[in-house]
């Protein structure tokens, strides 16, 4: 069995999107994708884009991705790779094939001169966070992923345009 890591364009678009579809069903969150897939392709292969794509092939068939972007530290004051999903189809689990997604993007971060490579996973997948864990990964736990979406997000930006103080 080959596997093949390749960058991803244009093209790939449907398959991306069925992918991200793929890993919302299984993360049991299929009811939040509401991409637009003309603004999902925009960001990705655009003027200006946000996040780079990588596919994982087996013998020539697409099974699995990778979707990430920089973020920087400035404690190390280098860039790092953030990996956003990671999502290998059940057919190709056991493969090699996440190891070599992984593997491919901690190149990416050698090649570009990145601190670190970080992604979150969900608590309850246990087999993702042993598999990581058997990398080298370490869980960083003492740190909690904050998020500001929807309607405070758009209050919060609404009130610094309007220079409105928040408490």
């Amino acid at each position: 069995m080959s596997i093949t890591i390749r960058s991803a364009d244009r093209a790939d678009l449907p398959l991306i999107g069925q992918l991200i579809r793929d890993l919302a069903e299984y993360e049991k969150l299929a009811h939040e994708v509401r991409f637009d897939a003309e603004v999902l392709g925009e960001k990705l292969f655009g003027a200006r884009t946000y996040a780079e794509v990588v596919i994982g092939e087996l013998d020539g068939k697409a099974q699995g991705f990778a979707l990430f972007f920089h973020n920087f530290s400035t404690f190390e004051g280098k860039p790092g790779i953030y990996l956003e999903d990671l999502y290998v189809r059940e057919a190709a689990r056991g493969s090699g094939l996440g190891k070599a997604l992984l593997a491919h993007l901690a190149a990416l971060a050698v090649e570009r001169d990145c601190a670190r490579l970080e992604w979150s996973v969900l608590d309850w997948n246990a087999p993702a966070i042993g598999f990581y864990e058997l990398l080298g990964a370490r869980a960083m736990d003492e740190w909690t992923v904050m998020r500001l979406d929807g309607v405070a997000l758009n209050a919060l930006g609404k009130a610094a345009r309007l220079g409105v103080r928040q408490p």
